[in-house]
């Protein structure tokens, strides 16, 4: 990637945020081999994360690389292919599991689903980001601040639509965070929230939320509400957290993986096999890697001069943030459950290339966070 920078550029890369990244990818490596061994798939698992993750090094080094300076020109070109492809998932994605959310991919030798709602997040951000530094300071005024709310409401919809409500979650989070940092005023801010409540309180009596999504609020605030259901995944990701206790049950050695209590552990329950397999010390290391990632893409934030690369990368780093929050409370038993993968931890090719695209963002801005380079 040095060779394609600037030689002024070079000494700005960011070598702790890669560092960190490289460290989370090889911890989930490590990590899919051993949730899928006990059904033989252990090494077959990695071996494909291992090439979606080589294509997305490949993706984040060209995103770093490219001047996100460009990006207003091209915003109707994301912002109208983002939407051609969630409308594709009503075209062409089969219904697994009464959800729409996969297009199958004729990749010969590999069964892919590409996932258009992950990369929706990206867009979002890049669109969005450029639409608020366009605002300027009228992003202080509700009426812009609503404009930028409409925005994303299409995307929010169709993805809504699929159904797909953690990475609606998700996009939302991520508009908070790029209006936000964009001087958005915080009253504003929570009278939408209010808002929204109300909404969802209406969604809830109308009908209109599915009956595993209120199922999964049920289970969020009493798991035994049914634990044979809802909440059995919540119930038995607890039972492997714990049972690592301090220093885990050993690699490969974990009870509850082995066995195949929790089915999704190499999805969005990925966390349970680091607890129970690496204990409160390995849960520990991971979550501090993060804090790296995240650390970094707060400093990016903070040292940036230019203020469409501070959106940029206060919108990346407020989606992962997101994301391992979100991720590691479910599994715990403190947040709902509502699909959101761990970062470049879990399995999934559409999830990796949008993160790593995320933080080729963040580096690029790093690159370029002074206007100025002597």
């Amino acid at each position: 990637m040095t060779t394609l920078i600037e030689p002024r550029l070079r000494r700005n890369i960011d070598w702790i945020l890669l560092l960190a990244v490289v460290a989370v990818m090889c911890c989930s490596l490590a990590t899919l081999y051993a949730a899928m061994m006990p059904l033989k798939l252990g090494a077959a698992t990695a071996l494909r994360q291992g090439v979606y993750f080589s294509v997305g090094i490949a993706i984040m080094g060209f995103v770093a690389t490219r001047d996100y300076g460009q990006v207003p020109r091209y915003v109707p070109f994301l912002y109208g292919a983002n939407l051609l492809l969630l409308l594709a998932v009503e075209v062409f994605s089969p219904e697994v599991k009464g959800a729409q959310r996969w297009i199958p991919l004729p990749i010969p030798g590999m069964d892919f689903k590409l996932q258009p709602s992950e990369f929706a997040k990206i867009s979002v951000i890049l669109t969005l980001s450029a639409y608020v530094t366009k605002l300027g300071t009228k992003i202080s005024e509700f009426p812009s601040l609503m404009k930028t709310l409409f925005h994303i409401g299409v995307p929010m919809a169709l993805i809504m639509k699929q159904p797909d409500l953690g990475t609606s979650l998700v996009v939302l989070a991520i508009w908070t965070g790029i209006v936000f940092l964009a001087g958005a005023r915080v009253r504003h801010l929570l009278g939408l929230a209010c808002v929204g409540a109300a909404l969802f309180a209406f969604a809830w009596q109308a009908n209109i939320l599915h009956d595993y999504q209120k199922d999964r609020v049920f289970t969020f605030i009493n798991p035994m509400h049914d634990p044979k259901g809802e909440g059995y995944h919540v119930l038995q990701s607890q039972i492997a957290i714990g049972g690592g206790q301090v220093t885990g049950q050993g690699y490969g050695q974990g009870l509850q993986t082995n066995l195949r209590f929790i089915p999704e552990n190499q999805t969005d329950f990925i966390f349970t096999v680091v607890g129970e397999e690496t204990g409160f010390v390995g849960a520990c290391v991971l979550i501090g890697i993060y804090g790296l990632i995240l650390w970094r893409g707060i400093a990016t934030v903070a040292t940036s001069e230019d203020p469409l690369g501070r959106l940029i990368a206060g919108g990346v780093t407020t989606m992962l943030a997101f994301h391992v929050v979100v991720n590691v409370g479910m599994t715990c038993g403190i947040m709902p459950v509502v699909g959101v993968p761990l970062p470049l931890m879990s399995f999934g090719g559409s999830a990796a290339w949008a993160n790593l695209t995320g933080i080729g963002l963040i580096l690029g801005a790093h690159l370029r966070r002074h206007k100025l380079q002597f």
